[in-house]
């Protein structure tokens, strides 16, 4: 019985032993397209589309599910970027970003502070996808070159979240000059 009680002891503590050490767990993530990896020059329009409608006009449309241009400012709040993906809002331009108004010294005109009743109604999420629909991650910055107040002209489908509000998305970005 000794005998037993001391293997089963053995046991215990050899099973114990070899349980405690940390076996390396190797794991595959998805591949995510990033900034390295996204080829602007796929997204990006080379010639100004026509017939653009400014956000209001496209808010104000039935638009849902169906193809669009949209023309607009990035902006709308002190941070318009969806951090870590290829997304960013965008307002009307009849709205006036703060340093459009004169000796008024904001130090985020794009935030539209002085407008921000009207804002509401004049936003639109962009989010650029891929050809599955898919958010691209990365930097919107970096992969279109565009900063706060770039005036972009964006190709792209309509889509309304459950509040109606407007989110665009975005196989093309023209970026005007």
């Amino acid at each position: 019985m000794k005998k037993l009680i001391a293997l089963t002891t053995c046991f215990g503590i050899i099973v114990a032993l070899g349980c405690s050490q940390e076996t390396p767990v190797t794991t595959t993530t998805p591949t995510i397209p990033t900034v390295s990896a996204i080829d602007s020059s796929l997204y990006l329009l080379t010639a100004e589309p026509e017939g653009a409608l400014t956000v209001i006009a496209t808010r104000e449309a039935d638009n849902d599910g169906e193809d669009i241009l949209i023309e607009g400012r990035i902006g709308g709040s002190g941070n318009p970027w969806l951090e870590g993906s290829v997304a960013f809002t965008i307002v009307d331009e009849t709205l006036q970003a703060c340093c459009d108004i004169p000796g008024d010294n904001c130090p985020k005109p794009w935030d539209y502070c002085c407008e921000t009743d009207k804002l509401p109604t004049a936003m639109a999420l962009v989010k650029l996808v891929d050809e599955n629909g898919e958010l691209l991650k990365g930097d919107a910055k970096e992969v279109l070159n565009v900063k706060e107040l770039s005036t972009v002209i964006i190709k792209g489908k309509a889509k309304r979240d459950d509040d109606g509000n407007l989110i665009v998305l975005a196989s093309g970005v023209y970026v005007k000059k």
